[in-house]
């Protein structure tokens, strides 16, 4: 059956490599790499640095050998070298929490803070705070809650997250993205481009889990950490960050569920709450229970399955709705659909005198059954709707705050809005919504600038100039999605003389 791992795209017969890894590498110096926040106070970046690599390196190498072994002593992990560089990966501008610490203040005597959180840590006196509870708005104009943590907070949470993905890195399944290292949302768009394209796929099961990180059972979490973790140490510490509680409004709530949006360590434990309850599962399921080609995608609550035959696809959606059942969770009603797509779906559904194959959303993309000029299937992939036009609310309230700065101001803030939705929407075959985009910027921008003054004389022709200069032209900047995927995972050969079966987006297990 099918394995999305991060292993190769591959083929039934696989050409060996023409030298064995490593081969022909010279040993070369290398420039010291710059890390941290620019500008920031100085950090060690060079024995410490290899310090702190290469103890992680250990563990994760003995967790890749030993995938039952339970870590009996990992907290001796967290010195100060590894604080150091947990504080040199902050988010320099970040929100502070209920203590008012800002990343600057605190590194005005980062060694003596570092010091004194260590020793506090180690002794057993160290108490983490309440998170602050602040929300932003969602594309469908709900909000969505946040919890901003204490920055010492902030600063363990990110070395234990280091420590902890040494370990789980080696357990992780590879159709797993979601917050993971070295992975990101194109690359699970990308896998599961490929798999609907190089395989056949006929359903797609668009699964969304309701309320998730709401409703983490803090007891599950707790057993499926300690299949790993034998440190108890560690335990009371994810123990203490899960019952910290949330202020808001100068009101403490405490937390008898859940993992707080915002939080450092939020997402890795998401992970290996999925991991264990879908992930494991779902690859078992495939194994032993499908009849046909199962490709599988998630990134984090989000997930995405591909079966060849409806009666596969039936049978995993009740089998899910048991399974998340079992574990206090629930499908969302209104956002989990299965649909008919795929290379052949159009075909199928049109002998049978139905419409065009349904569509459906995944990172931030609508999914279309489309065609190539020569009448091909072509996997369209446009950015949402409801986004694009959330974006450009933003964009309009934020013109108005900056109504009467300088032009040229204006404009520089507006390129680094519009160059950031490029380096994430322009993939092929999104031009116009890119360029719909665009327009509607420069339309905003022209309205602004003509309300600046009842005399304003800003003209048509001149803010088309003004857009010229300072708002960037669309282009694509994404490769083809299976060109990138063939490129990072290299072992999967054009030109192998048996056939690609049993090709899936992530590597292919017979």
């Amino acid at each position: 059956m099918y394995d999305l791992q991060k292993s190769d795209l591959c083929v039934v017969a696989t050409k060996p490599a023409n030298e064995p890894e490593g081969a022909g590498e010279e040993s070369v110096e290398r420039r010291q790499r710059t890390e941290g926040n620019a500008g920031g106070p100085h950090t060690c970046r060079t024995q410490s640095r290899a310090s702190v690599i290469q103890k992680l390196e250990r563990v994760r190498e003995r967790a890749k050998r030993s995938k039952k072994e339970r870590f009996t002593a990992l907290l001796h992990h967290v010195d100060v070298d590894l604080l150091r560089w947990a504080y040199s990966r902050l988010k320099r501008g970040a929100a502070a929490g209920v203590d008012g610490l800002t990343w600057e203040q605190y590194g005005e005597r980062l060694e003596e803070n570092l010091a004194d959180l260590h020793a506090r840590l180690h002794r057993g006196a160290y108490r983490p705070l309440p998170s602050r509870r602040t929300y932003i708005a969602k594309a469908d104009g709900r909000m969505r809650p946040l919890g901003v943590a204490a920055l010492e907070d902030k600063i363990l949470q990110r070395a234990v997250v280091a420590v902890l993905n040494a370990i789980y890195e080696a357990d992780f399944r590879g159709f797993s993205y979601g917050f993971r290292p070295n992975r990101g949302q194109h690359d699970a768009l990308d896998a599961l481009a490929t798999g609907i394209s190089r395989t056949r796929v006929n359903w797609i099961l668009d699964a969304d889990i309701e309320s998730f990180f709401d409703t983490v059972n803090h007891e599950w979490l707790i057993r499926f950490l300690e299949h790993r973790i034998g440190d108890a140490r560690v335990i009371r510490l994810i123990r203490k960050w899960l019952k910290a509680g949330v202020m808001e409004a100068k009101v403490l709530k405490p937390t008898a569920a859940g993992t707080p949006q915002g939080a450092v360590i939020s997402p890795l434990l998401a992970n290996i709450y999925l991991h264990y309850i879908f992930d494991l599962w779902a690859e078992r399921w495939r194994g032993r229970t499908a009849h046909g080609v199962v490709i599988v995608v998630r990134y984090a609550d989000d997930i995405v399955v591909g079966f060849q035959h409806e009666v596969d696809a039936r049978r995993f959606q009740e089998d899910l709705r048991e399974r998340l059942r079992e574990f206090a969770l629930s499908l969302h009603p209104e956002k989990t659909r299965l649909i008919e797509f795929g290379r052949f779906a159009a075909g199928n559904r049109a002998r049978r005198g139905l419409g065009k194959p349904e569509t459906f959303n995944f990172l931030g993309f609508t999914h279309i059954c489309g065609r190539t000029r020569t009448g091909g299937f072509a996997l369209l992939r446009t950015t949402r709707r409801d986004r694009m036009r959330a974006r450009l609310r933003l964009v309009k309230d934020e013109l108005r705050q900056r109504m009467h700065q300088p032009i040229a101001q204006q404009g520089k803030w507006l390129r680094q809005v519009v160059d950031g939705f490029f380096a994430y929407h322009a993939v092929p075959m999104n031009s116009a919504r890119l360029n719909a985009f665009r327009h509607h910027v420069i339309q905003l921008w022209y309205r602004t600038l003509r309300r600046r003054s009842q005399k304003d004389c800003t003209t048509r022709t001149r803010a088309d100039r003004l857009a010229a200069r300072w708002i960037p032209r669309a282009h694509i900047r994404h490769p083809w999605p299976e060109r990138r995927f063939d490129v990072k995972h290299p072992r999967w050969e054009p030109s192998a003389p048996i056939a690609h079966a049993r090709i899936c987006a992530g590597g292919a297990q017979q």
